[in-house]
């Protein structure tokens, strides 16, 4: 069944247009807009015009694409931006203009949940007799970084605990970051700082973290430090995939990313010209999640909601 799946979040809006099998996904297209969708909301709780109509271009050019690879199903699913959004009406009205389906504003808890499906359906197949002997060793514990929030999702073959926590690098890059200087001071990461460990302390308290015996990092900030670890010269999604990335790479990454000036970070070789002014606050809500949880690495997916999404379309 060939599907098409649309995931818009506060930073960016993807596609993925895939055959769906029995056990598998196959790629047909996947394509990535940053859009910052989500500029301004934690200041104004709206969605500006001028990110409604970026995102809705972006939209639209995916249309085309799906309508020329045939899909025969599509699903648009919206996450912590518009979740927040006094006006989200006006970008359910332009979604539905655009694909022609409405759009699911869903929940933290059923953004969790299919990014958990998304990430761990692969991870599952590689079994300690076949590819990885070392594993990836269930329970995982999943970790979305998304630009307005992030979701901790615990479980083995299915989620088992989820919780979502308004900690994402557009939204904290805008609360703390706009006039801290270049790089920013210390005194305001260490503002930064203060709410990522106060939203730890509300997943530690609401969701079974340190039953989980691998971590897995998904979504743009994690796939960049992966890159960046790996000294990529440019980004190569297939070698970031299922890459591990120590501890102390995290540590060292986010050290770096952190005293550069933006125009240093530009120069990046795997950075995308859209996370540049947000790449620094990403690295650092996965830093305090390894040093908070004690986890020795992170396992990188770059599957993740988007996939999710299109193991749903077929249930």
């Amino acid at each position: 069944m060939r599907v098409a799946a649309i995931d818009c979040g506060t930073n960016s809006v993807r596609l993925l247009v895939a055959d769906v099998r029995d056990n598998e996904i196959v790629d047909v297209e996947r394509r990535m807009e940053i859009v910052r969708l989500g500029e301004g909301v934690d200041r104004t709780g709206r969605l500006a015009s001028d990110a409604l109509e970026r995102t809705f271009a972006a939209m639209r050019s995916y249309q085309e694409l799906i309508e020329r690879h045939g899909a025969v199903a599509t699903r648009v699913v919206a996450t912590s931006a518009t979740r927040d959004a006094a006006n989200r009406d006006e970008f359910v009205a332009g979604v539905r203009g655009i694909f022609g389906v409405e759009p699911e504003v869903v929940s933290g808890s059923e953004e969790a949940e299919l990014s958990f499906t998304g990430a761990t359906k692969g991870l599952l197949r590689l079994s300690p007799e076949t590819e990885r002997p070392e594993g990836p060793l269930p329970p995982f514990l999943v970790v979305d970084i998304g630009g307005g929030s992030t979701e901790f999702v615990v479980g083995a073959e299915h989620a088992e605990a989820a919780l979502s926590v308004d900690i994402g690098c557009v939204r904290l890059t805008e609360r703390h970051l706009r006039d801290a200087g270049d790089p920013p001071s210390a005194v305001a990461l260490e503002a930064v700082v203060a709410d990522i460990e106060a939203a730890l302390d509300r997943v530690e308290a609401a969701v079974p973290v340190r039953k989980a015996h691998t971590l897995v990092g998904l979504a743009g900030s994690v796939t960049t430090v992966a890159g960046i670890a790996l000294d990529l010269p440019e980004y190569d999604s297939a070698r970031i995939h299922h890459s591990r990335v120590s501890a102390e790479q995290v540590h060292e990454v986010t050290r770096r990313l952190l005293a550069m000036t933006h125009g240093e970070r530009a120069e990046v070789p795997v950075m995308h010209p859209g996370r540049v002014d947000v790449i620094g606050v990403g690295s650092l809500i996965l830093d305090r999640i390894v040093r908070r949880f004690g986890f020795s690495q992170v396992v990188v997916s770059e599957h993740d909601i988007l996939d999710g999404i299109a193991w749903s379309i077929t249930r």
